[in-house]
This record gives structure tokens, C-alpha cells and sequence, in this order.
């Protein structure tokens, strides 16, 4: 019978590094707010609340984590084109504890976890000790990182909302040392898919990068035909358990945006800041180049794998051969290979100096036991383990270099004796984890919600558009009224959001923000802004066009214009309010407006015409449609993508009005969360639904849904009532029977551990 197991001084060592770093970073997370119930916020962050809030409330009762969400854009697709693993588990989590404390606590997950996968990545591979722990202690200057702020990996990106990416890369790390793991020993498939599979439902970048690597692990590990199998089977599996959701984001992505977002091109900036030798992150770099030449040297084939992923991102962030994705995006993998090459190096000269040192210590006994005896004798017995040099001293001398690096910054003080810029991260972490109740515009925010809430109630729930100004950030981001569906229980949905590229309808959106605002962001590149906003009137025209039935005005400018548009009526105000915010005041005095004529479902007045060359992909479709959406004289024929063979058929350049159709009149119209119904006096007049076109919906009780222009619907009612329901497509169906075969596999895999590869010599 054996005893209890006796931790011994190298695990205690490197238990202590990996415990400390992650320490480190909870600490800096600030646990009296991370644990606390506030409401949080700061950059994307505080608006992600809202989708996870529909998960937890709407999607997870209904068994669902997929589904139309109406809260943003006319309705969009929630989680089909994002990332939905740190969202599905705040939610899940949500259930249980404070739904405000699981999803903060899901935000920091990525950041916390990325030292225990280093070191897991360093144990898997089969590095000696004390390398995996020295790893563990490279990712704290990573963490702290000051040189990118959004790109994703560090504790800025995860604080500005790129908190799957955070998750994705540890993932993705664990993902590698089970590779190199497999490629030794044959075993730890169903593991490796497992992590696979949730690193895709993480983030796509780490995950790119995480498959490049596996590719580089067995080309490094030298290819064999059970390699490749291990390789294939893992995949496959992985690949399978993920299809639910990623077939559908594949083979739908004609209906997402790309932002038109320009690629940086400032490389030097971006791959070596700083000026001199060692200013900024040139040091790491020092250090990296230094571990890449050891590597090669010692044949080291897990730090030949992050070397060979970091000149990649470096050819990805230069080449961009993606297109639609933002280079920078490829970055933080340059940063995180190069921090964590950078500790193999330093664990390599620690273990060279821990060996000198104990040759020497060896050498000395030897000369003292021959001063006294007058001869050399052997060495007294040592302990029964022997731990390997450096084991105990080197994890905790590179934990305390580490520290080096990221202490003095966080202080002014030491940031200004030590001549480094001083972190904003404490601050960064405080404006997101204090929450919406701990900004100064918090009362203020109460106050406009609840006269949205109150008069929406009294008036009709509905969609509210509201005017954009970068000063909302005094509510602890200027996407705090992105909140208004949560807010008010899904009476209020607004047309601003978040998730830009999971809708086609946020084009039209941004239109309309240009014109209805002060200060618009116009974050979409390419599109026909007005010269000079606000134009108020244009703006309405375009509410009353997607069924928007709500204006909520903030600025003296636009209110001006509001209060004589014969389209508009004041209906509450909030204010005046003085908010302090960027070391001044702010005066706002809120305007709710009704939009009148801007019903959701209204029958057609002329006959559609359908499109011809145009296809549905947003490269095809949006020209045509910004056409159409910036001439008023168009409006009167809607514009299709496919239709009845009766329909005439126009390129969408020189559009003639289609015939007149016969009256006809909408009633009992009732929204949901993916469901319309409606009545109608007249079956066989096209009707226009404006909700977003998406090829989820289906009607029952009509011909289509045809997408409509901008990106609505259109309907040829067969009786007096339609209903129209988000549910499956085929592709779904697909995803779903893979993801079914992906767990027969998981457990043939779990089944089947026999070694399918021999050990490497």
C-alpha cells in the first residue's frame, strides 16, 4: 500500500511558477470587481452582455445556441457568423451564478488559462523540466504586452472585447502539445479534436493557426503513415464536432459584411517597436532570435513549431492572402511565438548554468574530501530522486524576470525610475469590471432607458434608432444603447449593434447613423455618407423604409431638424442632463420621436421587379442596393432577388415602376424572436416584411421569402394569414448530422488508445 504522494522540489517549483503567473493576472483582473455584480462594459465589451443576456433568456431555454436575435439591425443571426464558446459558457454558467459575475469571469477566462497552457504545451510536447514552467512565465510580459491594444491575445485586446480570441489561443496552444504529444506516443486523439473543436468555437484566427501547426508538427516529427493518420483522424473528428456551427458560417457567408477596413502597413511598428537595440520589444525579439538558432541546434521540435507560426503570421499580417480579413489580425500570433521562443531561450541558458553549477559543486567536494582523506572519495548518496538541472531554480528565477518586466509599468513610479511607459491596464481593467453602475453617466442611462421603457409600453414596442455620439462613452462605452432590448425585456430593439459583420442590413445602418447624427462614427468604409451630416429628413425617409418606428435624438443640431419633419412627433424627452465626462460637462436633453408611416409589415403598391446578375453575396448585391437605397424615386418598385416568372426582370440600373397592384391591408401583425404573423385582406398582393432577409426564415400561408432591397422581405400571401419562422436550412441540417457522426468518432477515438505511432528516439 502506498502512501500519499509526496510533491517533491521540481513540482513544487514549477507548480509555483505556473500558480504564480496565472496569480498574477488574477490579481491584475481585480477580484473585488471581477466578483462583483456590476453590469460590465469598456470598448465591444459592453455590448457583448446584450447577445449573451438573448442566449441565456431566449436561445438556451428554447434549446437552442443559434437563432435570430430582432435586438440589433431589423434582426440578424446570432452566433451564425461569431464566435459562441466564451458567450455559451457565460450563459450556461449564468443559470446558476450571477449572470453579470459568469460572463465577466468569462471574459477573463483566456487571459487566466494562457499560462497552464503554455506550460501544457511544454509538458505535452515533452520538454524537460524546467522548460514547461518557464514557458508559463513567458506569457506574462505577453499578457502585459503594451505595443497592440485590440488585435487580440493580450490583457488590452481581452479588455476591449476580444476575449474569445484570448480563450481561442490558449486552446489553440493545448491543441499543439497534443499533437506533439500524438506524434510520440500515437495516443491522445479524442483529447486533441476535443480542444480543436473548441478552439474553432472560440475564435477562427488561433485556430487557423492551430491547424498550420499540426501541419508543422508532423512535418518536423517526420511523416510516417500512422502520423498521418493520427493527423487525419484527429482532424476529421475535430472538424466533425464543429460542423453544427461552422457549416452554416462557411456556407453562408455571403450574407455577412466586411467592413472595408484598410490593412496596416506600418510594419515596422508593428514586428519591432520601440528604437535602439533593446527599447520597447526589441529585447524579446533579441531573446527569440537567439532561442531560434538553439532550437535548430538542439533539434527542439516544439520550439521549431512556434518558430516556423511566427515567420507565418509574419507572411500573413505582410501578404494578407485571406483579403477579407484585417492583416493586423495575425499579429498577436508573431507576439505570442516570439514571447514564448524567447523563454525556451532563457530556460536553455538556465539549464547550461544550473549544469556548470553543479559540475562545479561536484569538483568542489571532490577537492575538499581530498584535502582531508588525501584522496578523492565518491560522492555521499543523494536523495533517491534526481532532478534534472536546474529544475528547481530556473522556473522561479525566470518567474522572477518576468516580473521584472511587468511590475514597474504598472506603477508610476517605477514605471518612471525604470524609464518604461507606465500600463493603463489596471485602469482598463477598472472602467470594464466597475461596470455601468460605476460611470458617471450611469444615471443618466437609467434615466433615457426608462422613458424608452415607459413610453414604448404605452405606445408599442418597437425599434428605436438613436443618435450616435463618441461622448457616450460617459456611460462606459458609446455602445451602451446597444443595451436597450435588455433593458427594457425586448420591448426596445435598436438598429445600432455590435456583431458588424454578421448582418447584411448594417450597411443601410450606417447610412442612416450619418445622417441622424451629429457625430456619426461612419465605421463602414465605401459607403455614400452625406457631405455634411445630419440630414434628418433622409434619415427618416430611411427609418420609414425598414419599418423603424422610434428616433431618439441627443444633440441640438439634430433635434432642430427633428422638431420641423412633418414625419416625426416628439413624444417624452429626458433631461436636461450635465454628465461629467473627459474632465468637462456634457448637456444633453434626450428627444424620443415616433416615426410615422413606418409600419413592419405593409402591403405593395407595384408589382416587384426580380434582379438579374446579381447574385447574392454581399460584393454583388450591396452596389445595387446602395443604388437603389440613395434614390427615393426607386422606392416605389421593390427590387427582388428571385421571384414568380410573372415578375418583370431588371438589372436594378434603369428600373421602371412595376404595375399597379390592386389595395390591399395588413393587420394583427405580431413579432417575436424569429417569428412574424400577420393578416391580410387581399391573398396574392406581394406584401414587404421588414425584417432582415436571412435563409433561415420560412413562410407558411405564402410564396418566399424572396429578398427584398434593401435587405428585406417580400411575400406572396396563398390565404389571410401568414406566419414566418427562423428555424433550419439545409445547411444546419448538415452541420448537425456531422457533429452527430463527429461524436461516433469522438468515441471510437476514446475507445481506440493503442499507440498507432513508436516512440521517438
Amino acid at each position: 500500500m502506498t502512501g500519499p504522494r509526496r510533491w517533491r522540489p521540481p513540482q513544487l517549483a514549477t507548480a509555483l511558477t505556473v500558480a504564480a503567473a496565472v496569480a498574477v493576472v488574477a490579481w491584475q483582473l481585480q477580484p473585488r470587481l471581477l466578483l462583483s455584480g456590476t453590469l460590465a462594459t469598456g470598448g465591444d465589451t459592453g455590448a457583448h452582455v446584450a447577445t449573451v443576456d438573448f442566449l441565456r433568456t431566449v436561445l438556451l431555454p428554447r434549446g437552442h445556441l443559434t437563432g435570430w436575435d430582432p435586438g440589433w439591425y431589423d434582426g440578424f443571426p446570432l452566433y451564425t457568423f461569431y464566435f459562441l464558446l466564451p458567450d455559451a459558457l457565460a450563459a450556461v454558467a449564468g443559470t446558476v451564478v450571477n449572470p453579470n459575475v459568469a460572463f465577466k469571469l468569462a471574459t477573463a477566462l483566456g487571459s487566466l488559462s494562457l499560462p497552464v497552457a503554455a506550460w501544457a504545451f511544454g509538458r505535452l510536447a515533452g520538454l524537460e523540466r524546467p522548460r514547461p514552467a518557464v514557458l508559463a512565465a513567458a506569457t506574462l510580459p505577453f499578457l502585459f504586452d503594451q505595443t497592440f491594444t485590440i488585435d487580440g491575445g493580450n490583457l488590452y485586446s481581452t479588455m476591449a472585447g476580444e476575449y474569445s480570441f484570448s480563450l481561442a489561443l490558449a486552446l489553440a496552444l493545448v491543441f499543439l502539445g497534443l499533437c506533439l504529444r500524438g506524434m510520440r506516443t500515437g495516443r491522445s486523439r479524442a483529447a486533441a479534436a476535443v480542444v480543436l473543436a473548441a478552439s474553432a468555437l472560440a475564435h477562427v484566427v488561433p485556430t487557423l493557426f492551430a491547424v498550420a501547426g499540426a501541419v508543422v508538427v508532423l512535418v518536423v516529427s517526420g511523416p510516417t503513415p500512422r502520423r498521418w493518420w493520427w493527423m487525419v483522424s484527429t482532424g476529421v473528428v475535430g472538424g466533425a464536432l464543429v460542423a453544427f456551427w461552422a457549416v452554416p458560417f462557411l456556407g453562408q457567408t455571403a450574407y455577412t459584411t466586411s467592413m472595408g477596413w484598410h490593412d496596416v502597413h506600418a510594419y515596422a511598428a508593428m514586428f519591432a517597436p520601440g528604437s535602439g537595440l533593446f527599447h520597447g520589444d526589441r529585447w524579446v525579439l533579441w531573446l527569440a532570435a537567439a532561442g531560434t538558432v538553439t532550437a535548430v541546434v538542439r533539434r527542439s521540435r516544439p520550439v521549431v513549431v512556434l518558430v516556423v507560426l511566427g515567420w507565418l503570421a509574419f507572411a500573413l499580417v505582410v501578404a494578407d492572402p485571406f483579403g477579407a480579413v484585417y492583416n493586423a489580425r495575425f499579429l498577436p500570433m508573431w507576439w505570442v511565438a516570439a514571447y514564448l521562443v524567447a523563454g525556451s531561450f532563457v530556460a536553455e541558458v538556465g539549464v547550461v548554468l544550473a549544469r556548470a553549477w553543479r559540475a562545479a559543486r561536484r569538483a568542489a567536494a571532490r577537492r575538499s574530501a581530498a584535502r582531508h582523506d588525501g584522496r578523492a572519495r565518491r560522492e555521499a548518496p543523494g536523495p533517491r530522486w534526481r532532478a534534472a538541472p536546474g529544475a528547481v531554480g530556473v522556473p522561479l528565477a525566470s518567474l522572477a524576470a518576468a516580473l521584472l518586466v511587468v511590475l514597474p509599468p504598472l506603477y508610476p513610479q517605477s514605471a518612471a525610475a525604470f524609464g518604461v511607459a507606465q500600463s493603463s491596464v489596471p485602469s482598463w481593467v477598472r472602467w470594464d469590471y466597475s461596470g455601468y453602475q460605476a460611470k458617471p453617466g450611469w444615471p443618466e442611462l437609467q434615466g433615457v432607458v426608462r422613458m424608452v421603457d415607459r413610453t414604448l409600453h404605452r405606445t408599442g414596442c418597437g425599434r428605436v434608432m438613436w443618435e450616435y455620439s463618441p461622448t457616450l462613452d460617459r456611460f462606459g462605452t458609446p455602445m451602451a444603447l446597444m443595451l436597450l432590448p435588455m433593458l427594457t425585456g425586448g420591448c426596445a430593439d435598436t438598429q445600432e449593434g455590435l456583431l458588424f459583420e454578421s448582418s447584411a442590413t448594417t450597411p443601410y445602418h450606417f447610412v442612416d447613423q450619418a445622417e441622424l447624427s451629429a457625430e456619426p462614427s461612419e465605421a463602414m468604409a465605401g459607403l455614400p455618407y452625406p457631405a455634411s451630416p445630419p440630414d434628418v429628413a433622409a434619415g427618416v425617409a430611411h427609418l420609414q423604409l425598414l419599418g423603424v418606428r422610434y428616433f431618439l435624438a441627443s444633440s441640438p443640431a439634430v433635434e432642430t431638424q427633428a422638431a420641423a419633419d412633418p414625419a416625426l412627433t416628439l413624444l417624452a424627452t429626458s433631461g436636461p442632463w450635465r454628465t461629467p465626462y473627459d474632465g468637462g460637462l456634457v448637456d444633453t436633453t434626450w428627444a424620443l420621436y415616433r416615426v410615422h408611416g413606418a409600419a413592419t409589415v405593409t402591403p405593395l403598391a407595384r408589382q416587384p421587379a426580380v434582379l438579374t446578375g446579381v447574385g447574392q453575396a454581399q460584393g454583388s448585391w450591396l452596389p445595387v442596393a446602395l443604388r437603389w437605397y440613395g434614390d427615393p424615386a426607386r422606392w416605389s418598385t421593390e427590387l427582388v432577388a428571385t421571384g414568380p416568372a410573372r415578375w418583370p426582370r431588371t438589372d436594378g440600373v434603369g428600373t421602371a415602376p412595376g404595375r399597379p397592384l390592386p389595395p390591399d391591408t395588413v393587420s394583427d401583425v405580431r413579432t417575436g424572436a424569429g417569428t412574424v404573423s400577420f393578416r391580410v385582406s387581399r391573398p396574392g398582393v406581394p406584401v414587404l416584411v421588414k425584417v432582415s432577409y436571412f435563409p433561415g426564415w420560412h413562410a407558411a400561408g405564402a410564396l418566399g421569402p424572396y429578398r427584398a432591397e434593401p435587405n428585406l422581405m417580400v411575400v406572396v400571401p396563398t390565404g389571410h394569414r401568414v406566419v414566418l419562422t427562423y428555424g433550419s436550412t439545409p445547411l444546419s441540417t448538415a452541420g448537425l448530422a456531422l457533429s452527430g457522426a463527429g461524436l461516433v468518432g469522438l468515441g471510437v477515438l476514446a475507445l481506440r488508445r493503442r499507440a498507432l505511432a513508436p516512440v521517438d528516439t
